[in-house]
């Protein structure tokens, strides 16, 4: 049985093949970065344009075209018709980014067909500049007789395109590993002005509108038999009995025994059948107005993530939680394993753990791990080494020096990440605020208390805790947080004490204003000291989803 719920740090093609069993996971969502311009998959911008020095790659580098990766893959794919269509790709289109973004693709698609149970199924979200090459690939992988759905969600609000259509839209393609697989009939809302256009009836049972109860074409069984005087052959038609309705009459082994005009005088006995007035026209099948209508394969109904969206994290290609569940829920149940190979800020894992499902999330930078363990915090409560693994993060002093000498910005990163709740923060303008992390609490009924903290990798010196007084100055914050490489010297420590205390209005706990850690406490354990009753803001109050849904306000220690 595969482990979850787990982080996996890394690339994740290899993480694939090392950690991830045959047949193991039942729904796979992917979300993969598209390199289609220089800066789609960074965070921010400096005001100039530029990408913002400070800001993680997270696979900008990944599709540019690399003959090595190219010869490896028609080498090692198992898959030898995968490796013609991928040639003939980059015969036709040429080494470029494109084919670079394909030829990166193939091996993990093939390791994620290997990964998905018999009954699973796989949704591969892109956009339209890729999916057409990405579904012949799937193809080839899954078998066409496997596909499902080219799912289309409008992703934005009308573009004016010059020269061109508005792009407003995403493609998600729905494969499945067989004929097998499970899936759960979604609903969405109807619209109100759909219902008071076609629900225009009423009855004992409610609201409904008159249906066909006839099919194109004319057929020569029961279906084609006249019934009550009424004969769909005469009008080029046949009957087309609701079965489920009958089956919730008198059974599914009994409705398999009845004519269709059994069927039909059953449905009459049970008022399910509108006669036409003065007898004009056919018979018709009054439908009920139920909780919704099946989802359907175009998604108008969930908006993307605006600027004011409380879920919101800042990150580019963050989906909407409510895309993710509805996803999952009609194609996973409770207790099965969701796996995303490309989770970015994780909003397949935080869908899969707000409907019970287990999880794995694969992502190769250490924003994405750190931007995850804050969603999972604050949401949630849950506790890294508890609740959930993450591998393939430093887990020791050395490891951590090794990683800051190799990218530092990627250690500043994972060391935000040290301190439970606290996400990677950015100046929009990528301006140089003295500010790494940042992280809320709330210990009163007042507003919410700012927490700032700093990352350094390098030399230190009591001048930076000085210059990191000003930065909790400046943004008034109620704490500081130094996280240090190295250890700090006497004279920092001092520094450090003349920034003086809080004391928390629960309790009356001093706490240090400007407080010191290294990366070896904190990894050995000794945190920060912060209020442990603290409610903290922010994703929470998109759904606190695991322990105060249906809560009409906080509650307060």
């Amino acid at each position: 049985m595969q482990p979850a719920n787990i982080l996996y740090y890394g690339d994740n093609l290899e993480v694939l093949r090392k950690h991830i069993g045959d047949e193991t996971v039942d729904l796979i969502y992917l979300d993969p970065p598209f390199n289609s311009n220089r800066d789609y998959n960074l965070l921010f911008k400096e005001q100039s344009g530029e990408p913002a020095q400070a800001q993680i790659k997270a696979f900008t580098d990944a599709w540019q075209w690399s003959e090595r990766a190219y010869i490896e893959f028609c080498e090692t794919c198992p898959k030898p018709r995968l490796v013609s269509l991928v040639q003939g790709f980059v015969d036709t289109l040429g080494r470029n980014d494109l084919t670079a973004y394909l030829v990166m693709m193939a091996p993990r698609l093939v390791e994620l067909h290997r990964v998905l149970k018999p009954t699973g199924s796989l949704y591969l979200h892109c956009d339209p500049t890729a999916s057409h090459y990405l579904k012949v690939m799937l193809d080839v992988i899954f078998g066409a007789r496997n596909f499902r759905n080219e799912i289309v969600w409008k992703r934005t609000s009308a573009h004016s395109g010059a020269k061109r259509w508005g792009d407003v839209h995403d493609v998600i393609l729905f494969y499945t590993k067989s004929d097998y697989y499970i899936w759960n009939q979604v609903y969405q809302q109807h619209e109100e002005r759909h219902i008071q256009s076609k629900y225009t009836f009423t009855d004992e049972r409610g609201r409904f509108m008159p249906a066909d109860l006839t099919g194109a074409g004319v057929t020569h069984g029961d279906s084609g038999k006249p019934w009550r005087g009424y004969d769909p052959t005469a009008i080029g038609r046949h009957w087309a009995v609701p079965k489920k309705v009958v089956e919730e009459l008198v059974g599914k082994q009994q409705a398999d025994k009845l004519t269709v005009q059994e069927k039909l005088d059953l449905l009459d006995a049970n008022g399910y059948i509108y006669w036409p007035s003065h007898g004009k026209g056919f018979p018709r099948f009054k439908r009920y107005l139920t909780e919704g209508t099946p989802v359907q394969d175009i998604i108008t109904d969930i908006s993307p993530i605006n600027s004011q969206a409380k879920e919101r994290l800042g990150y580019p290609t963050q989906k909407p939680l409510a895309l993710l569940e509805r996803i999952l829920q009609a194609s996973s149940n409770e207790g099965d394993v969701v796996l995303d190979p490309f989770c970015g800020c994780g909003t397949a894992v935080v869908a899969a753990h707000k409907l019970r499902r287990r999880w794995i999330g694969i992502d190769i930078t250490h924003l994405a791990i750190a931007l995850i363990k804050y969603r999972l915090a604050d949401m949630f409560d849950l506790k890294e080494g508890v609740d959930y693994r993450v591998v393939g993060e430093p887990t020791t002093e050395a490891e951590a020096r090794a990683l800051a000498q190799q990218d530092r910005d990627e250690f500043q990163k994972w060391a935000i990440g040290l301190v439970p709740r606290a996400r990677p923060f950015q100046d929009k303008k990528g301006a140089d605020t003295g500010i790494d992390g940042i992280l809320y609490f709330v210990d009163d009924k007042s507003s919410p208390k700012k927490v700032v903290i700093q990352v350094k990798s390098g030399k230190v010196g009591v001048k930076d805790v000085r210059d990191f007084r000003g930065v909790i100055e400046r943004e008034k914050a109620t704490l500081g947080l130094f996280i240090t490489l190295e250890a700090p010297t006497a004279p920092m420590l001092q520094e450090a004490a003349q920034a003086g205390d809080y004391i928390t209005p629960l309790g009356n706990l001093r706490l240090p204003r400007l407080q010191v850690r290294t990366v070896g406490q904190l990894l050995a354990g000794d945190g920060f000291a912060i209020p442990s009753a603290a409610l903290l803001m922010g994703v929470s109050r998109a759904g606190r989803v695991a322990r105060a849904e249906g809560q009409g306000e906080l509650e307060w220690e």
